[in-house]
């Protein structure tokens, strides 16, 4: 039932009617007497009898169209399992609301191949055999292909090439899929990787072989899009975070491009990641998966340490072919000849880098982390940002006079010292895209001077002259690719208080640095940071397996995820107190907290090994259901795996 009440997740047993028989498949959507009210239901299965003496009857079939598919049943039910959460949630976000109009439209026909019918083996007659030579830089990307075509299941986390155009190389995969007779699910962050995935599909598999499916189409689109895949019209779904749980038969692949970008997590309950989600469709379907990025995450450095996936990446030769310049502005090297590095926001690095590439006439792409004017407060004689000296959080300065506050833990800092030069005197200090953009502009007179944030986005920008000043994730593709990249204000990503604070970075760093042109074609990369820094390191070498496989030996040490599995419980502190005192939570749970939440609320987390980690579901969503069932009124944010810990 659609009651997304925990303690009434499971499955009830109605009788059905003569006159509904036909229409009351598996699948379709029903209304049922419950507590006497008519409310909203799935109908799983048909049994001759069950084992209640007692039955009330179905009172209607909505629709009979099986929106429900039993894969997806079967899938629904283990990510609620996962994430402590019910059943009727992920339906929610697995099927979209009905649009009855759209049922009715007249079905075209069905495209060849895995999806004209379940039944269906052997090779697809509308596909060509796929060229290897876009995967031939990578040892075993001949391979992957080879493996998909044959009908078989490899798992793979792929570290993408500098310049790499990797919607044309998951279309290849996509296509030896097909090839072998079966369908793929993609996933990708945003609608700007989508419509590049959508050109690379359309010209290896031709139109009409895929669907777009996203929760920005619109009820009417996104229903005829999910239909088309429902019914087997086409053998190919991509989409954002939407079309994870696309239903396609005979499931041969799901991939996901840039696991790392936090678009992929769901913020409705039980917020299930997109990655997680497609993982266990690959184990449950027995499918092939495909986890792809400029970066790598500790999650995907988690699969292939244990086995479960292999990587494929490039030789180093081949890395070093492709990649740009990279150079950091604050090793001795460059302090040595200027001084001024470590504290200037444009080093005579950076500035020397875009006045070259602007006189070779190409483009130049500025990343600031922050998209308008940010106040922050540094220290007066080397910039370095002013922390607090008891929880080194950001200060703030509350008027022009008064002494700075920690943002963070609220107390007055007013011994600051700084830890780097012991100066005691602060500045405002103010960044952001749009003030970079004046100051640039000035700096370069006549040369276009183009920005892309939040207010526009750009998808690509002419090969010529001109800057770019973006916030990161909205990078556009240049023509020719960039003749410098500047990545300026590295510590506004490094010093966030985020578990994920370097990955971030560096996720964020390889993806504009792809976009510049080879170093031996003169693209050049400067990051303003210390080189000393592991993720400035692993930027200089393009080596995300390095790093990643750094920061998953620290979280095991440290015992954060993935190396552990986490929950967090926020809200009232006597209801989180009370939930806890009723779970009964495994033996080896420790709990960690409280911290202060949002208004009068606080966090607790609950941590326990990973073998544990269904146990720990278990007893959470059990307690949560012993609250629901006395109609307890204060709410609880139950979340497993959480991205954000503190």
């Amino acid at each position: 039932m659609d009651v997304p009440l925990a303690h009434l997740d499971r499955p009830f047993d109605y009788l059905v009617p003569e006159a509904l028989d036909v229409d009351a498949a598996p699948g379709t959507r029903v209304k049922v007497r419950f507590a006497g009210q008519l409310v909203n239901g799935w109908l799983l299965e048909r049994v001759s009898e069950s084992a209640h003496p007692r039955l009330a009857y179905l009172e209607k079939v909505v629709s009979p169209e099986p929106a429900l598919a039993p894969e997806i049943a079967r899938l629904a039910r283990a990510v609620a399992d996962r994430y402590a959460g019910s059943l009727a949630d992920v339906l929610r976000l697995a099927v979209p609301p009905r649009h009855a109009r759209v049922e009715k439209e007249p079905q075209p026909p069905a495209a060849a191949g895995p999806a004209a019918s379940d039944a269906g083996t052997g090779p697809d007659a509308g596909t060509a055999p796929v060229d290897p030579v876009g995967w031939s830089g990578y040892p075993t990307g001949p391979a992957l292909l080879r493996a998909l075509a044959d009908g078989r299941a490899p798992r793979a986390v792929w570290s993408a090439l500098p310049g790499e155009e990797w919607p044309a190389r998951y279309a290849e995969a996509v296509a030896a899929t097909v090839a072998g007779g079966r369908s793929a699910v993609v996933v990708v962050a945003d609608a700007r990787d989508l419509d590049r995935l959508d050109s690379a599909l359309t010209a290896v598999l031709g139109t009409g072989r895929h669907v777009q499916l996203t929760a920005a189409l619109g009820p009417a689109r996104r229903y005829r899009a999910f239909l088309a895949a429902r019914r087997g019209q086409v053998p190919v779904v991509i989409g954002t975070r939407a079309a994870m749980f696309a239903p396609v038969p005979r499931l041969g692949l799901v991939a996901i491009w840039d696991d790392g970008d936090d678009l992929h997590a769901e913020p409705r309950a039980p917020y299930p990641h997109a990655r997680e989600v497609l993982l266990t469709r690959a184990q449950l379907a027995g499918a092939a998966a495909l986890i792809g990025g400029y970066a790598r995450t500790a999650e995907a450095q988690l699969l292939v340490e244990t086995g479960w996936a292999r990587e494929v990446t490039a030789a180093r030769a081949a890395v070093r072919a492709r990649m740009p310049a990279i150079a950091p502005t604050g090793d001795d090297p460059q302090l040595a000849r200027d001084p001024g590095a470590a504290t200037a926001r444009l080093p005579s690095l950076a500035w020397t880098a875009a006045r070259a590439a602007l006189s070779a006439d190409a483009p130049v792409l500025v990343q600031v982390p922050r998209r308008g004017y940010l106040p922050a407060v540094a220290c007066a004689t080397c910039r370095a940002p002013a922390r607090c000296p008891h929880c080194a959080g950001p200060l703030a300065l509350p008027s022009a006079r008064g002494a700075p506050v920690c943002r963070w833990c609220a107390r007055v800092a007013a011994a600051y010292a700084c830890s780097e030069c012991r100066g005691r005197r602060l500045r405002a200090s103010v960044t952001g895209a749009r003030r970079t953009a004046e100051e640039l502009g000035r700096a370069f007179p006549g040369v276009p001077v183009r920005t892309s944030g939040r207010e526009e986005v750009l998808a690509t920008v002419p090969g010529g002259a001109g800057l770019v000043i973006t916030t990161p994730g909205a990078e556009p593709v240049a023509d020719g690719g960039y003749g410098a990249v500047l990545l300026l204000d590295s510590w506004a990503l490094l010093t966030r208080a985020d578990l994920r604070a370097g990955e971030e970075a560096l996720r964020r760093w390889l993806a504009a640095a792809a976009l510049a042109r080879p170093g031996s074609d003169g693209g050049r990369v400067v990051v303003v940071a210390d080189g000393a820094l592991a993720p400035v390191q692993a930027l200089l070498r393009w080596d995300a397996g390095w790093f990643a496989a750094r920061e998953l030996a620290e979280r095991r040490e440290l015992g954060f995820p993935p190396a552990v599995r986490m929950a967090s419980v926020t809200g009232p502190p006597a209801a989180v107190a009370e939930l806890l005192d009723e779970s009964r939570l495994p033996a080896e749970a420790e709990l960690l907290g409280p911290v202060p939440a949002d208004g009068d609320r606080e966090r607790m987390l609950v941590r326990v090994p990973r073998s544990r980690a269904a146990d720990l579901a278990a007893a959470l969503h059990s307690a949560a259901g012993v609250r629901t069932a006395r109609k307890a009124a204060d709410p609880l944010r139950l979340q497993v795996d959480p991205l954000t810990l503190f």
